[in-house]
């Protein structure tokens, strides 16, 4: 029976992100470049068919088997070790206090002991992990400890599609844990970055916006809305009387302006009476998100804003964020500073990069 045992510790390599969301499969491969630091080996997506993943719960195994098996012949990649990902809400954390000295025997018995006052059903049905963070500030006969656990079932789950695809589940971590990593790669790069800044994370994904506020690589508060790319998708079909999928693939062909804004993708009207409410409404979310979290926070500040996700290359969306919150606004690729394989485009990477992003936090699970 699987277990969490690989959350916090290292796999090793060769290994793939595979980021499995509700509107597709994602994989990404990197590779030790030596002093050009990471390169992109493999990238690639493969989209799903509608509701066969909703609300990060896998409803329909075999469409999903069958997509991440596409994808992998795609992407070409020979790496048969994968990190996958949990939604957040499908996962428990909490820090607890343990005595610093004990045994990593003991350890596991006090972590039993303390998960059982956080967890809402019978341990038997639940995957755990931990992880030592290190000692108390207050105290040194005390160490802080990271408490993860989730249903069993919904491990198991992903854990079923990465073997009926071939490959094998070497870790299983928190989707906004990899968001994490990848943005704090990227944040350590930018113009200006230092200490203590306070950044805020928006992953506008299908259906929902996860939000991550960040210091120092620290997650300080997450929130979860329910808003996202779909609305938008939903908003064409009303408009124009076309089908989700027709809809989708349009919105996204008119993004990418393959076709151009005036082409034949969707009528002349769309980017001022579709697109341009959708972009308000997607503003007034990251507005609201972030007075919530002042208002429940003792900080004060944010330096900076990163948009990623789907929804994130939505034309004009930083510009009218940046409008209304008044913060710098960027859309984040996960891919910045990295080396491109041969193999790799980077039209690709330019376009589709802010949907990498958990993909991309899974695949640097590599290097820890």
């Amino acid at each position: 029976m699987p277990d969490w045992k690989t959350l916090f510790g290292g796999a090793a390599p060769p290994l793939v992100g595979l980021d499995i969301s509700s509107s597709g499969v994602r994989l990404v491969e990197l590779a030790d470049a030596g002093k050009e630091g990471l390169r992109v080996e493999r990238c690639a997506v493969e989209s799903l068919p509608r509701g066969a993943v909703a609300d990060g719960n896998i409803e329909n195994l075999d469409q999903v088997v069958d997509a991440v098996r596409r994808l992998l012949k795609k992407s070409g990649t020979r790496a048969r070790h994968v990190a996958l990902g949990m939604p957040p809400a499908a996962v428990i954390t909490k820090k607890i206090v343990l005595p610093a000295g004990l045994s990593e025997e003991q350890l596991e018995v006090q972590v039993e002991s303390e998960a059982s006052q956080y967890i809402p059903f019978a341990l038997d049905d639940v995957s755990l992990d931990f992880d030592v963070i290190g000692p108390v500030a207050s105290s040194h006969d005390d160490i802080e400890v990271m408490l993860a656990a989730a249903r069993r079932e919904k491990i198991e789950d992903r854990v079923a599609v990465a073997e009926a695809s071939g490959l094998k589940a070497s870790v299983m971590d928190i989707e906004s844990y990899a968001a994490r990593a990848a943005v704090t790669r990227v944040a350590g790069q930018m113009p200006g970055a230092a200490p203590g800044q306070v950044i805020a994370l928006f992953q506008l994904g299908a259906s929902t916006t996860h939000v991550s506020i960040l210091i120092d690589g620290v997650t300080v508060w997450e929130s979860e809305k329910p808003f996202g790319g779909n609305s938008l998708t939903q908003d064409i079909v009303r408009a124009y009387g076309l089908a989700f999928e027709e809809a989708e693939a349009r919105k996204k062909a008119w993004s990418l302006q393959a076709a151009g804004p005036q082409g034949t993708d969707l009528p002349a009207n769309y980017a001022a009476d579709v697109l341009q409410p959708f972009l308000e409404s997607a503003a007034l979310e990251v507005t609201r998100a972030i007075q919530f979290f002042f208002t429940s926070t003792p900080y004060t500040k944010i330096d900076r804003i990163f948009l990623a996700g789907g929804c994130a290359m939505l034309p004009g969306l930083p510009e009218i964020v940046a409008g209304r919150t008044r913060i710098a606004s960027t859309v984040i690729s996960p891919f910045q500073g990295m080396a491109l394989a041969p193999t790799v485009r980077d039209q690709q990477l330019r376009t589709d990069g802010p949907a990498y992003l958990v993909a991309c936090g899974l695949a640097l699970r590599r290097f820890d």
